[in-house]
């Protein structure tokens, strides 16, 4: 049974997503182009596998799961040779919080901020690392002290923790990495095409992701989903929010319902 209500669980979720996400913004990319990365994508792989250290594509690549093949390649280790890992933390941490401290303008100096900081932070550092290999590198990571680096900080280690069980799930149910891609356009009443991590596979490649789908009884003739393919991905999520609650048990239902009324006013600024 879950130390608090699976609604709550999967409403940190909602909250702490879009903080988490502010270092995929504009601001962030521009930080790591300054640094000679050519693309968006050099940045992304730099800042997120940095607490991997100098991992090779193939483990980058198995620890991210949902890229496709070859994708990660493209990237790993090619930026390791523009920047170290060291360095592409550093910048961003920085980056990100600057991004969300202008992001959130007048919040970020408010007294709810700091507390709601602090009770991310404990929750974040409470959680099992045992089969969470993201996750466990971030946890090596120094705590910043600055209350809003500190946030976004505790924001993508719970993130990631939750990512990384989300992937488990992923694995136990059969559904890899593109076809996870497939099932989320489809919860979201987007064509597999038309999904912006998917459109760009080739159509050969995306067309057998669905076919497979659809042998599976997952996916119906007109490429939507069916009962069973909406029941499975209802599954999945619910069996992901099982596994990133123990990050929470740390907190009291009090606390938790402050760091969920604390965090609120902060993702809908975001």
């Amino acid at each position: 049974m879950l130390a608090h209500p699976q609604a709550k669980i999967r409403r940190m979720f909602e909250l702490i997503e879009p903080i988490a996400t502010i270092t995929f913004s504009e601001a962030v990319n521009e930080a790591f182009l300054a640094l000679g990365m050519r693309n968006y994508w050099d940045g992304y792989f730099a800042g997120r596998a940095a607490p991997l250290g100098l991992a090779p594509a193939g483990v980058v690549h198995a620890v991210f799961y949902n890229f496709a093949e070859g994708e990660v390649a493209r990237h790993i280790p090619w930026v390791w040779g523009k920047i170290s890992p060291e360095e592409a933390i550093a910048v961003r941490e920085r980056s990100s919080a600057a991004a969300l401290r202008q992001r959130i303008g007048e919040l970020a100096d408010q007294p709810g901020l700091a507390r709601a900081a602090d009770l991310a932070t404990r929750a974040a550092y409470s959680a099992p690392t045992e089969g969470r290999a993201l996750y466990a590198g971030l946890r090596e990571l120094d705590v910043p002290e600055e209350p809003v680096a500190r946030l976004w900080h505790a924001a993508t280690l719970l993130r990631e923790h939750r990512g990384d069980g989300h992937n488990a799930v992923l694995v136990a149910h059969g559904i890899g990495g593109t076809e996870a891609h497939v099932l989320l356009a489809l919860s979201l009443g987007m064509r597999a095409e038309d999904f912006g991590r998917t459109h760009h596979l080739p159509k050969a490649r995306l067309a057998a992701v669905v076919d497979g789908l659809r042998a599976r009884g997952l996916v119906d003739a007109a490429g939507g989903f069916t009962d069973a393919g909406r029941e499975t991905k209802e599954r999945i999520e619910a069996l992901t929010d099982e596994l990133a609650a123990p990050a929470y048990d740390v907190l009291g239902a009090d606390e938790l319902d402050a760091l969920i009324a604390g965090l609120e006013p902060i993702a809908a600024a975001v």
